[in-house]
């Protein structure tokens, strides 16, 4: 099992040419990153979630980042004054917003009935059903219970009563997928299939009970450096033919990261999204904070390249396939009430992207049996917004790190414009 110990977020940004912005230390081995966004034009502060450092050696970081203050992308279009980490209403993007920059509102409202999505994450959130279910009364959105079979948690062998030990970083992590989910394919079923530990082998354990579970769409918002034993994980627990798997690209900026990696799964890049006076209504780049933070990308050292990759820069497996937000500055919404003030909180990181894209599967339809999903936006790329700004971080070959027209890294083949390019 490889160690993994991702960056400890602790670092300075300047904000314009000459501003020097603190960053703060925070407790707990995590730190304060600060953004100024070209559409706020205001100052957005935000720490990583408590999982995306692991508590112990062997141990996977979750991708996800909180916004602590500033105003975000979403209030400054709706003239919103509140700061946004008060927690007492919204301040990240809602359903509608997702669903209205993706161009998935009529899909949502139609699609998705009798599909089970999977949630993959470790520990045990034991409010996850209890938040889930404010998020979507809030939202309007039809209630999710496991009275009515919409909803259920399991453990990695699929007991409903022995759960693991909870955690509440990893319930923020929770959260967030529940709610992304919810807020791209409200119709679907939600199956959250909690690890015992955020090794590979028990999230692995994981994705094939949620399989074993009947779900077409697996979700994972997880990574770590890549190893030698990648190719062994590949077979062991992703390779899933006929059931669309996706997992973030990581939020360490450019280089690779597993499982993202897998030949098998859909690896997901992060964009920063804001709303726009052209016709699509928004725009989008790649998300980058800093050369230590953003979306990840990158050739893997260790993976086969797909048959359906033919980009020629990399002669083994390159990250991303497809992106969807993830720049804390212009987050989504989450409700949390584990570990926290009980509360809304603006969440980004590519641990939004993941369950966004699974989401976005879901409303396609299920996969063909003998297919690996991953490969469908290949074959219907001009479904898709192509993403053609920003970058990750340096490397010797640009379209590694570099967004261009087409197929780049950092956001793959682009972002949903529907569902035609998830679709075999």
């Amino acid at each position: 099992m490889r160690t993994n110990f991702p960056h400890i977020r602790l670092r300075w940004h300047r904000v314009g040419s000459a501003t020097a912005v603190t960053a703060a230390l925070v407790l707990a081995g995590f730190g304060t990153a600060v953004h100024a966004d070209a559409t706020t034009s205001s100052k957005v502060t935000w720490a990583a979630t408590p999982c995306a450092t692991p508590k112990k050696a062997g141990e996977l970081a979750c991708n996800s980042l909180r916004v602590t203050g500033g105003t975000t992308a979403f209030q400054k279009a709706r003239g919103i004054t509140p700061k946004a980490a008060d927690a007492a209403t919204p301040s990240g993007y809602g359903p509608s917003d997702l669903q209205s920059a993706y161009g998935l509102t009529a899909a949502a409202a139609a699609n998705g009935s009798g599909e089970t999505i999977a949630i993959v994450d470790a520990y045990n959130d034991p409010n996850a059903e209890a938040d889930l279910a404010k998020y979507r009364s809030y939202y309007g959105l039809p209630a999710c219970t496991s009275a009515s079979g919409c909803f259920k948690k399991v453990s990695q062998t699929g007991s409903t009563t022995s759960l693991p030990s909870s955690d509440a970083g990893w319930s923020e992590e929770i959260s967030l997928d529940l709610d992304m989910v919810s807020a791209i394919a409200p119709n679907a079923k939600i199956l959250l299939v909690e690890a015992k530990s955020a090794t590979m082998a028990n999230l692995g354990k994981s994705v094939n009970e949620a399989v074993t579970l009947g779900a077409k769409f697996v979700s994972n918002s997880y990574g770590g450096s890549e190893s030698s034993s990648d190719t062994s994980y590949d077979s062991s627990y992703f390779n899933h033919p006929g059931v669309a798997i996706t997992v973030s690209a990581g939020d360490d900026g450019y280089g690779a990261q597993y499982p993202a990696a897998s030949k098998y799964v859909t690896s997901v890049g992060g964009t920063a999204l804001s709303t726009s006076s052209n016709t699509r209504g928004w725009t989008e780049s790649v998300w980058k904070t800093s050369s230590t933070e953003g979306t990840g990308s990158g050739c893997s050292a260790y993976d086969a390249k797909p048959s359906w990759q033919t980009d020629t820069g990399c002669t083994k497996r390159m990250i991303s396939d497809v992106s969807a937000v993830a720049d804390p500055a212009t987050g989504v919404s989450v409700y949390d009430s584990y570990g926290v003030t009980a509360g809304w909180y603006t969440f980004g990181g590519t641990s939004a992207s993941s369950p966004i894209i699974a989401a976005v599967y879901a409303l396609a339809g299920t996969p063909g049996s003998s297919d690996y999903p991953a490969q469908y936006p290949y074959a219907h790329t001009s479904s898709l917004n192509d993403v053609t700004s920003g970058n990750n971080g340096s490397c010797s070959t640009s379209y590694f790190c570099t967004a261009t027209s087409g197929y780049d890294g950092p956001t793959g083949w682009g972002t949903p414009n529907g569902v035609s390019a998830f679709t075999g």
